[in-house]
């Protein structure tokens, strides 16, 4: 299986990627999480880029905040699916990133998650690697199921909630 890279452009970013390799881990993806500032180490940023798709990377996920560039800077630089989270990092709680991620020129796209939308990203990794994974499909699949499952029983008692409370 393809393993999903998790990039931040500073460890400060950790509490919010760490929802994406909880998901990750959950569906059994591999996954590695590294420090790439598209600013302060842009050579870097362009090396792992280069190189993600020979190293088994199959899904990028870049977390940046403020001026937000890292998504875009690896998304020129791979042919690899790339998904950007905007961090609420700055006193624009964020908007400022989410920006600058969505902001992509055509040819270069980045998708992109809410603010702060770690969880989302890794469950979008996870759908676009199970196109080429049976079993990784079946669990997506599974999962969604027990999501479903969730709702319906919740609207179960809210309708008996709702038919008690008429009936007083």
């Amino acid at each position: 299986m393809k393993k999903v890279a998790i990039i931040m452009g500073s460890d400060s970013d950790l509490p919010v990627v760490k929802k994406a390799a909880e998901v990750l881990k959950g569906f059994g993806v591999p996954f590695e999480m590294r420090v790439l500032s598209a600013h302060r180490c842009a050579a870097d940023v362009a090396e792992f880029a280069k190189n993600a798709e020979n190293d088994g990377i199959g899904v990028i996920i870049a977390a940046a905040g403020k001026a937000a560039h890292l998504a875009g800077a690896i998304a020129g630089q791979t042919p690899l699916p790339v998904i950007g989270i905007p961090v609420k990092a700055s006193a624009l709680e964020g908007i400022d990133a989410l920006l600058s991620t969505v902001q992509m020129p055509a040819g270069v796209p980045v998708a992109t998650v809410a603010i702060d939308g770690s969880a989302n990203a890794a469950y979008l990794a996870v759908q676009i690697l199970a196109l080429s994974d049976a079993k990784l499909m079946d669990k997506l699949k599974a999962y969604r199921a027990e999501q479903a499952a969730k709702v319906l029983e919740a609207d179960k008692k809210i309708r008996q909630t709702a038919a008690e409370m008429q009936s007083v």
